[in-house]
């Protein structure tokens, strides 16, 4: 027995170690160079950092470290700081050559934002479907929620935990008419009453194919979308974004991105990759071009598109210092389960 004691104890000790000393290394070692925000600028052709100062606070430079004054940087960013400008009256009357109103780039600004953690986190798997034709400017939310079996969609009333037979049968209809095949793979949508419309889900069924769904004056409204042979989709993400242009975007097993438009054509955004189920990606779009940022295991990359075609205008990355060495841990950055990992 005190031969076990022992052994046990030494393991305990080991379990610690690797444990604790590779935590205690990055949490010594830490640094924090990444810029706070790092944004493309079509007035200067170029990419802006704005960066950390010693005394004087926050500065934006460019990539040749050529320093801009805050007012310099509202002109070469004039629809991130629309409202600055605005407020000082200065705002432009064209921008690269392009006369723009205010209320044009208010429409067409945007900001979206992909974490991991939220795509491998465990849901409750029961969705509000709202009405996107209400007769009111405000959104309302249902009185029933939605899930799906082997068998189709299923309304249940939360107030008396019933299923709302005659409405379940009516959607599934619709969506085995047209081509649905149950349960749903995935659903993506944006459940909220703080937004403008209301675009429901874009849903991808048991076989992999696309639809997107939602509630019109009481009745369902279905639509097949075509995908290319060749395309096989693995994460979708409704956008619901000012403009209307865009519905969504979507990422194959390839890891590429796509647009998918509002005439349900899609659209190859021109980046080399990006895995949602590993990787952060955030855009901040405007009327002219995107500032997409990906945060890789070991470096950040920043990607200009143009926000017309999508086609690529330029690139850029930075390193991340990344002080973590094999041990032990027990959480991720890219979910939010606790168990024991190497």
């Amino acid at each position: 027995m005190k031969q076990f004691s022992k052994i046990f104890f030494y393991f305990i000790c080991l379990f610690l170690l690797i444990w604790i000393a590779p935590w205690c290394y990055a949490f010594f070692s830490a640094k924090n160079d990444t810029p706070l925000l790092t944004l493309y600028s079509s007035v200067h052709k170029g990419f802006l950092n704005i960066t950390r100062g010693d005394t004087n606070g926050s500065y934006w430079c460019d990539d040749n470290n050529v320093v801009f004054s805050r007012e310099e940087a509202d002109s070469l960013l004039p629809f991130f700081y629309i409202r600055q400008l605005i407020t000082d009256n200065r705002f432009p009357d064209s921008i690269c050559g392009r006369a723009f109103t205010p209320h044009e780039v208010n429409n067409t600004n945007f900001t979206f934002y992909s974490n991991p953690n939220l795509i491998n986190a465990n849901t409750v798997k029961l969705y509000p479907l709202l009405e996107s034709q209400s007769k009111r400017v405000d959104l309302v939310m249902p009185s029933d929620v939605f899930r799906t079996t082997d068998d189709g969609i299923e309304f249940i009333d939360m107030e008396s935990n019933s299923i709302e037979a005659e409405k379940s049968a009516k959607f599934t209809k619709v969506m085995l008419d047209k081509g649905f095949s149950f349960p749903a793979k995935q659903l993506s949508g944006n459940p909220s009453t703080r937004k403008e419309y209301d675009e429901g889900y874009l849903v991808l069924d048991s076989e992999n194919k696309l639809f997107h769904l939602k509630q019109v004056v009481g009745r369902p409204y279905v639509r097949s979308i075509d995908i290319p042979l060749d395309i096989e989709i693995s994460n979708v993400f409704i956008t619901e974004f000012r403009s209307r242009r865009i519905l969504g975007l979507l990422c194959d097993s390839q890891h590429k991105v796509y647009v998918l438009n509002s005439d349900y054509s899609i659209s190859l955004v021109d980046i080399p990759s990006f895995d949602p189920i590993k990787e952060s990606m955030t855009i901040y779009g405007n009327i002219l071009d995107w500032t997409i940022i990906i945060k890789k295991d070991n470096a950040y990359e920043y990607y200009a598109i143009n926000a017309d075609d999508y086609s690529l205008i330029a690139e850029k990355t930075r390193p991340i210092d990344n002080n973590s060495v094999f041990g032990l841990h027990f959480t991720s950055n890219t979910d939010k389960y606790v168990y024991p990992r190497f």
